[in-house]
């Protein structure tokens, strides 16, 4: 398939290009060249037609908690009055101690067509839910896997319940990083052409048979490469040191990133210094565990010499601008952390989701607080949302339309009341398009919305199951 845009995104990195689009054959990018260049090699292929808008990489949302939709509009006696009393009276209390699997499935289904209708084609999502143990990541990409969004998810482990408790979330993590493997172990031999012709409609017969029986089993719900595991943690004010060791040993066993919060309010710098006499992240190297994949997200209260030990020890770091303003937490060093060198992500935190929202958010605000409009350029927040955030989640291939990478896309109506240019281009599609203006997008090449509709979805059936889960939520 040919999709021939007026306007090409390659990587934010570079000048975008008119009159340019892309070859899709499969889950991947076959072809980068001019529209006409296209046409002429490729006189076979099926044409997308998309005049007048821009084709650009599908965002990355490197972290969300997709139950959180349930808490939006919640009715409470009083505003929390900072970020301690949001997570002791209101967030853990009144949200994650009452979740349970229909809720997070209501939540995890309305949320992934939402992100979808976003242009967001990847996501990290992270489940707090202490009283969902053990399934709840399973219950979660059983919702995933039916959407067809590319998702990585984890459960944060937490001993703010009990010991017992977090010792149930870290084993969640892990059977779930492990029933992932063997589901791509298991596609990677159906597919494998050395295997002979009957021994590979057995394992097809089989794992048709399994999934008809029970799709919620093992072998029905890995076979796909778009959903894998993380191992996460909540942060070192819930988590012990040997807690916190524990987990990266784990992650380390099988090969993934450890996710944790940090320093998203006062709160946990001023917790460190006064029990261990270090800030968050000389507290995390003292224990060994700071490295690469560590993937820190918030980090509103670091300071220069935090944001130089990450970037020494090769430190992923995920930025929600906008929820960070909600829970009056601050507004995260990003443009430093970047001039470090550090690999950063773009994320919702399931608080606002229309990525073009949160993009804003990132371009605007710390301009503000630099004095200075020539920080967090355009270009620099669509590589963030894309392939920033995919390297901030270790994903390979993802982020980028260039050959052979994975063909996650989205259409972007780029009919403005001002002519697009390449000098412009970044600028006017952040700030003055929004998700209604994302006409099509496709995960691994496949097509799930095309007109500015999701394919074979129904948004008010999705919306309705969300309420009554939230009242649900609400009356408890």
């Amino acid at each position: 398939m040919l999709i021939l845009p007026d306007w090409l995104i390659v990587t934010p990195m570079e000048t975008p290009k008119q009159e340019w689009g892309a070859r899709v054959v499969g889950d991947v990018i076959a072809d980068v060249a001019p529209n006409a260049e296209l046409r002429a090699r490729y006189p076979e292929d099926a044409v997308w037609d998309a005049a007048g808008q821009a084709l650009a990489p599908g965002f990355v949302n490197a972290h969300t908690h997709t139950y959180g939709v349930l808490a939006h509009g919640i009715p409470l006696d009083k505003a929390p009055s900072g970020f301690w009393p949001f997570l002791a009276e209101f967030w853990w209390p009144l949200v994650e101690d009452r979740l349970d699997h229909a809720m997070i499935r209501a939540a995890t289904d309305l949320q992934c067509a939402q992100m979808l209708r976003s242009g967001v084609t990847t996501f990290y999502d992270c489940l707090e839910a202490p009283f969902a143990l053990p399934g709840g990541l399973h219950a979660q990409a059983e919702v995933v896997r039916q959407r067809g969004n590319r998702a990585i998810l984890s459960f944060e482990a937490t001993e703010r319940v009990s010991p017992e408790n977090g010792q149930l979330g870290l084993q969640e993590n892990v059977e779930f990083i492990e029933a992932c493997k063997r589901g791509k172990r298991q596609e990677a031999r159906i597919e494998n052409p050395d295997r002979s012709p009957d021994a590979c409609r057995e394992v097809k017969s089989r794992k048709s048979k399994v999934e008809s029986q029970d799709p919620t089993s093992d072998f029905g719900l890995w076979t796909s490469d778009l959903i894998s595991g993380m191992l996460c943690f909540h942060t070192t004010f819930t988590c012990s040191a040997d807690f916190i060791r524990r987990a990266f040993a784990l992650a380390r066993e099988r090969g993934v990133l450890v996710h944790a919060h940090v320093a998203e309010g006062t709160y946990e710098p001023r917790h460190n210094l006064e029990r261990h006499g270090l800030r968050s992240f000389p507290y995390y190297d003292r224990l060994g565990v700071l490295g690469s994949d560590f993937l820190a997200s918030q980090c509103v209260h670091i300071d220069q010499d935090e944001i130089d030990l990450m970037a020494a020890r090769g430190a992923r770091m995920v930025h929600m601008p906008l929820s960070n303003c909600e829970v009056g937490g601050g507004i995260a060093p990003v443009p430093e952390l970047v001039a470090a060198g550090v690999t950063v992500g773009l994320g919702s935190d399931g608080y606002i989701d229309d990525f073009f929202e949160v993009m804003r958010g990132a371009f605007l605000l710390h301009k503000a607080t630099h004095l200075d409009p020539q920080v967090m350029p355009a270009s620099l927040v669509w590589y963030l949302a894309t392939e920033g955030g995919a390297r901030a989640l270790g994903l390979d291939r993802v982020g980028r339309i260039a050959s052979s990478w994975q063909a996650d896309l989205q259409l972007i109506d780029a009919t403005l009341p001002t002519p697009l240019a390449a000098h412009n281009l970044y600028d006017q599609l952040l700030l003055y398009r929004n998700s209604s203006h994302v006409r099509a997008v496709w995960v691994a090449g496949k097509p799930l919305l095309r007109d500015g509709q999701l394919i074979d979805v129904d948004i008010a059936a999705l919306i309705a199951h969300t309420h009554e889960a939230a009242r649900r939520l609400w009356k408890r």
